[in-house]
């Protein structure tokens, strides 16, 4: 972080290590236009595999204006990264129910049997409040996601509570930086652009 008004790093606040089913926000002054003030769940973490989606960048599409032979289904579409951006991806919270769900969380999995997650929209056995749709993802390397982590670029904190509901608040970035106290708070009101301030 090349700016920094307090008298903390992010470095400080960051208690917990990375591993799978933690969340990283983006620190505030962060500029890629991927990344910005941007929250990513993270999916799969070992040395092998680094990934996971942006939970918070909408696409103003649906699933049926990317899939045309999907059932008719009112739910949203994210970028989920810079990775694979013509690949449809999703996390759901109906891991007991689809074949081949990875768990992420008590409440959040992703991927399974696409056709199955097809059947019970069909049947009304799913409901878009269950499932948030990606274009992408976001991966790294895994000395590179650590670098970062050590250069400031990310808040960690775990997503052990989050349900899908959770996942499409418009305000996840702030709402989420506010609920870990005061020092996460002020930096979540910091503005976009601190020159404008």
């Amino acid at each position: 972080m090349d700016i920094n008004p307090f008298d903390y790093t992010i470095s400080s606040l960051n208690k917990l290590k990375l591993k799978k089913g933690r969340l990283l926000l983006a620190e505030p002054f962060m500029v890629d236009p991927y990344f910005k003030r941007s929250v990513v769940l993270l999916t799969e973490y070992n040395k092998e595999n680094c990934f996971g989606f942006i939970l918070n960048q909408s696409l103003e599409l649906t699933v049926n204006d990317v899939i045309a032979d999907f059932p008719k289904f009112e739910a949203p579409v994210f970028m989920g990264g810079p990775v694979s951006p013509d690949n449809l991806f999703y996390i759901h919270s109906q891991g007991k129910y689809i074949q081949g769900s990875q768990k992420i969380t008590d409440n959040l999995w992703w991927t399974g049997n696409f056709d199955q997650l097809k059947f019970m929209i069909q049947n009304n056995e799913i409901f878009p409040h269950e499932v948030k749709f990606f274009l992408g993802y976001s991966g790294w390397d895994y000395l590179q996601l650590n670098n970062e982590v050590k250069h400031e670029s990310w808040i960690i904190t775990d997503a052990n509570d989050l349900t899908i509901k959770d996942l499409n608040n418009k305000q996840l970035w702030q709402t989420t930086l506010k609920k870990m106290g005061n020092k996460h708070a002020l930096l979540s009101n910091f503005p976009v652009d601190p020159s404008l301030n």
